[in-house]
C-alpha cells in the first residue's frame, strides 16, 4: 500500500477584540495535514498559539515535513518534540489508524463575552449552565462585580474563569471581595489566577475559591498532585502534545483525583471537532472547554455541528508540500 501526505496553511481572520497576552490576534495561523495509507486517510491541523506555544508556524511546519518524509517512506517516526505538530500529526495518525473515536462531545462552556442580557439568554438555553469568563484583561474589582453579577442572575450557572497569572495576591484578593461568598462554590475554578502556582494556592486558601492548574501542566517537571482548593487541570493537546502523552496526563490526574478538562487553544472548526472527540472519548464526565469557533470567521474543512460559518476547505488553501 502507497502512502502520501500533504500539508495546506491557512490564514483565518479573528473578529476584532481577541488579545492574547495583551495582543491583538488578527489571523489565525496554522496548517492542515493529510495523511493517505492506501485506502485511510487521516486529518490533523498544527496550530502554535502565539504567546503561549514555544514553537513557531515554520518550525512546527518543519518538524512536520521531517515527521512524514520518514511516514511515507514506511516508517514510523518517533514522537515529534514539538507539540503543536505533535498533536496534529497524532490525530491524522489516529484517523489512519481508526484509534481516533468517531462520537464527539460538542457540548461546551459557554465563553461569557458580549452583551450581558444575551449572554444570559444563550447560557439559560444550554443544557450544561456552564460558562467561562476571562479575567485579569481588566481591573479585578470590575471582574469581580461581573463574575457576581452573572452568578446572582442565573441560580444555576457554573463558572469556570480564566486569570492566565495576570494578578498578584493582592489583586486577586481584591476580585474575591467583589464575589459573595455565598455565590464562590458556584466557580468551579479559577485558572492560575496568580503571577506564581505559590500565590495562587494562597488565594485558593483563603478565599475558598478552587483553582486550576493551566500553565504549569505544560512546564518542565510538573507532576499533577492533589492539593487543597486544586481541583483540575486545563488539558490544551496543541500546547501538551501527541495523543499519548494527552492520555498520559490525564490519567495520572485521575489518579489524584483531580478533573481534566479538555480545552482549545484556538483551533479552527478541523481542530475543534477532533478535541470534541478527545473529550468524549478521554473525559466523558466532564464538560469541555471548546466554545471558541465564532471568535473566527470562517469554519474549516469539517464543519463543526449546527455552525452556519461558511467553510473553506484545502481547495481554498495554498498545499506547502506534498509527499
Amino acid at each position: 500500500m502507497k502512502r502520501d501526505a500533504a500539508i495546506w496553511r491557512y490564514a483565518l481572520p479573528m473578529e476584532a477584540g481577541v488579545v492574547l497576552r495583551e495582543q491583538r490576534l488578527r489571523y489565525r495561523d496554522g496548517v492542515i495535514v493529510r495523511m493517505r495509507d492506501g485506502e485511510r486517510e487521516g486529518w490533523g491541523e498544527i496550530a502554535p498559539l502565539p504567546g503561549f506555544s514555544r514553537e513557531s508556524l515554520d518550525e512546527a511546519i518543519n518538524a512536520a515535513i521531517r515527521w512524514l518524509t520518514t511516514w511515507c517512506q514506511g516508517g514510523l517516526p518517533a514522537n515529534c518534540m514539538l507539540p503543536s505538530a505533535a498533536f496534529g500529526l497524532s490525530c491524522a495518525l489516529a484517523e489512519v489508524a481508526e484509534t481516533l473515536p468517531l462520537k464527539g462531545n460538542y457540548h461546551s462552556a459557554i465563553l461569557c463575552t458580549g452583551d450581558p442580557d444575551e449572554l444570559l439568554i444563550r447560557l439559560a438555553q444550554q443544557p450544561y449552565c456552564i460558562g467561562k469568563v476571562k479575567v485579569g484583561l481588566y481591573e479585578p474589582v470590575r471582574d469581580g462585580m461581573m463574575v457576581n453579577y452573572l452568578l446572582e442572575a442565573l441560580p444555576t450557572l457554573q463558572l469556570r474563569l480564566d486569570a492566565n497569572r495576570s494578578w498578584t495576591l493582592d489583586k486577586a484578593r481584591q476580585f474575591a471581595r467583589h464575589v459573595d461568598p455565598t455565590l464562590r462554590n458556584r466557580i468551579a475554578f479559577l485558572e492560575e489566577p496568580c503571577h506564581t502556582p505559590e500565590a495562587s494556592c494562597q488565594f485558593a486558601k483563603e478565599s475558598a475559591i478552587a483553582i486550576a492548574w493551566d500553565e504549569s501542566v505544560r512546564e518542565a517537571g510538573f507532576q499533577p498532585q492533589a492539593a487543597p482548593g486544586v481541583n483540575a487541570l486545563i488539558i490544551k493537546p496543541t500546547l501538551i502534545g501527541s495523543i499519548a502523552e494527552v492520555e498520559h496526563i490525564i490519567a495520572v490526574a485521575r489518579q489524584q483525583g483531580l478533573a481534566a478538562v479538555m480545552s482549545s487553544s484556538l483551533e479552527s472548526s478541523l481542530g475543534l471537532t477532533q478535541l470534541a472527540r478527545l473529550a468524549q472519548w478521554l473525559t466523558p464526565e466532564v464538560v469541555p472547554g471548546l466554545d471558541t469557533l465564532e471568535l473566527m470567521t470562517h469554519q474549516l474543512q469539517r464543519p463543526w455541528p449546527g455552525s452556519s460559518q461558511p467553510l473553506k476547505t484545502v481547495d481554498d488553501l495554498e498545499c506547502l508540500w506534498h509527499g
